[in-house]
Parts: structure tokens; C-alpha cells; sequence
């Protein structure tokens, strides 16, 4: 066995100690379910179901009042601006330790792949939740476009003031090596080394067409071809109506930005900071998340108005940005 098999065999095997492992405590979500956040995560995602946010209409729904939509369960969980600063969450969790041990050894990306979910009963304003997570598994390597890296499973499982479980959520991220990280420079080169790039996406079935769109300086939207209604992002099933038949229709580019963020942490190789991230209502009726360009920082106001441009970012790969109008 080589001295880098025995190097990689014993990474592994300190990884994977933390298969099966929680967080210690479990934690006690800050707030109770409330209707505020209800209808703050409502009109984020465009959802107008009255059961949701009409105590009027809610009481002749099967619910007999307010509900929260299942899919909000995770939102109860978030723990704010701190989480930005992995010093400050205190004690440090075992999914910090376990990206820490990564990291450390070389795997510094991260990049999420998919979730699975279930909702056991639907939550009410008054609800206490509380939430546990466990390294649920840890793949062998894998080798994949981003770079060599392991994928990591976590499952948190919630859980209402009775200690009755709520709903459960499995989380799954690849931790990975860079595969166009910069190389030590050698005799043979200058001394220069490459600049990290921005991750790409990953491609899938659902998505392919969209970037490939992309590519061609084309910003489609998906259209249901039965109800007739927008969505973004790609997806094979229409929320609306649930028909899994559907076109892409080309959008004009233009939009005003609903909502933005400037983020300053943390610092991810290939971007620049302060990077400025709207969320833009298109004309056409539907909303992308892009980042936005051609002014300055404290100009960039909710309303203003912007269009859509076409920019290579790395081996000719292009992505929109949206650029302030006059």
C-alpha cells in the first residue's frame, strides 16, 4: 500500500467516526410558530393559500384556523445572521467539526446536492419545536466534476412541545477538493497561480436546458403547458396543477429588483465582495435570484429597475447578471 493509499485509508476512517453521531442537546427553536413569520415566508414564496394567512378563511378549512405550510418546517430551525460565524455558535456542533476535519484536509468545497423530506402533521401558532441532527452517512470517494470529494448525509428530525415527532429532513452536501484549485507553481511555470473560479451548478435532467440557454444569451422561463402558469427555478412538476408537461418560453430580461442582500460573509474563492444578490421580478411575472452589477453598492434600492446581461465568468462559461437601468 502506498504511503498515499494509508493517508486516505485513515482519513476515511477518522470521517467516518462521526457516522451515527448528533449534536449533543437538542435544540429548541428561538420562536414558536407565529403567524407573522407565516405570512413573511407566504409572500417570499408566493404562496396565497388562505389557510396559511386568513384567520377568517382558515377557521372553515379542515384545519379550523391558521396552519404553517409544511414546507416552511426547516425555517423555524434557522439560526440568523450568526450563522455566518461558525465561532459564535456555541457549543460547536458536530457538523462543524466534521467540515472542520474536511477542510483541514484539503476539502474545502461545499456544495449542496438534495433533500428529502417528510411532514408528519401540520404545525400551528403556539407550536414549540424542536429539532436534533445526526451524521447520518458519509459516502466513499467519489470522483465528480467539481473535484474528488465524499458526499455527507445529515437527518434532523423535529419534534412539537409533546415530544411528538413533527417531520424529518435529510440533507445531503458534497465536501470536495477543488478540481481547478490553484496549483503550487514548478520550474515549468512562472510562478503564478491560476484564480479559483466561481462553482458551477450542478446539471441535471431538470436543468440542463436552462443553462444550456444560457450559453446561448437566452433567459427562459419555464411554463406550465396545461395551467399556463411560470416557474423559476426549472422543475419537472407544476405547483400549480401538478402536469409535468411543459415549454420554455424566452423572457425579455427586464425586471425591478422584489428584494436584495449584499453579502459580505463568507468569503468564497471566485467571487467578488461585497457581492450584491437580487431577487428580480421579471415582466413576464415570475422571479430569479442573480446577482446584480453596474452601480454602486448604497444605489442599489427594492423597486429599481434592471436587465438582464450576458457575461463569461470562466472558459467561456456565461451567466446573467442584472445591470441597473437608467
Amino acid at each position: 500500500m502506498s504511503q498515499a493509499d494509508r493517508e486516505r485509508e485513515g482519513f476515511e476512517a477518522k470521517i467516518q467516526e462521526f457516522v451515527g453521531r448528533n449534536d449533543g442537546e437538542p435544540y429548541v427553536c428561538p420562536d414558536t410558530v407565529n403567524e407573522p413569520m407565516i405570512r413573511h415566508w407566504c409572500e417570499a414564496m408566493g404562496d396565497e393559500n388562505p389557510a396559511y394567512t386568513d384567520p377568517n378563511l382558515a377557521k372553515d378549512t379542515v384545519h379550523g384556523g391558521i396552519v404553517a405550510p409544511p414546507t416552511m418546517l426547516q425555517s423555524w430551525d434557522m439560526r440568523g445572521f450568526k450563522m455566518y460565524d461558525a465561532a459564535s455558535l456555541l457549543p460547536p456542533t458536530t457538523q462543524r467539526q466534521l467540515h472542520k476535519v474536511f477542510d483541514e484536509a484539503g476539502y474545502t468545497g461545499v456544495v449542496a446536492t438534495d433533500t428529502e423530506q417528510e411532514y408528519l402533521r401540520y404545525l400551528r401558532p403556539g407550536d414549540q419545536i424542536t429539532c436534533q441532527t445526526t451524521i447520518e452517512s458519509i459516502s466513499e470517494q467519489k470522483a465528480t466534476a467539481l473535484g474528488t470529494g465524499y458526499f455527507v448525509v445529515t437527518r434532523t428530525e423535529f419534534s412539537d412541545q409533546n415530544g411528538d415527532e413533527v417531520g424529518w429532513l435529510t440533507f445531503r452536501v458534497l465536501k470536495f477538493k477543488p478540481a481547478n484549485a490553484a496549483a503550487a507553481p514548478t520550474e515549468e511555470t512562472s510562478g503564478e497561480t491560476a484564480l479559483p473560479t466561481r462553482i458551477r451548478s450542478p446539471l441535471g435532467h431538470d436543468n440542463k436546458w436552462w443553462w444550456d440557454a444560457i450559453q446561448q444569451e437566452k433567459l427562459l422561463i419555464q411554463k406550465c403547458s396545461d395551467c399556463d402558469v411560470l416557474r423559476h427555478p426549472p422543475r419537472p412538476m407544476c405547483g400549480q396543477c401538478q402536469s409535468t408537461n411543459w415549454q420554455g418560453i424566452e423572457a425579455s430580461g427586464k425586471g425591478i429588483v422584489y428584494s436584495y442582500t449584499i453579502l459580505h460573509h463568507p468569503i468564497i474563492p471566485g467571487y467578488d465582495f461585497p457581492c450584491p444578490v437580487g431577487l428580480i421580478d421579471l415582466e413576464e411575472g415570475t422571479r430569479i435570484v442573480a446577482n446584480i452589477r453596474g452601480c454602486e453598492l448604497d444605489e442599489i434600492h427594492i423597486g429599481m429597475k434592471v436587465e438582464c446581461m450576458f457575461e463569461d465568468v470562466d472558459d467561456d462559461f456565461k451567466l446573467p447578471f442584472f445591470y441597473k437601468l437608467p
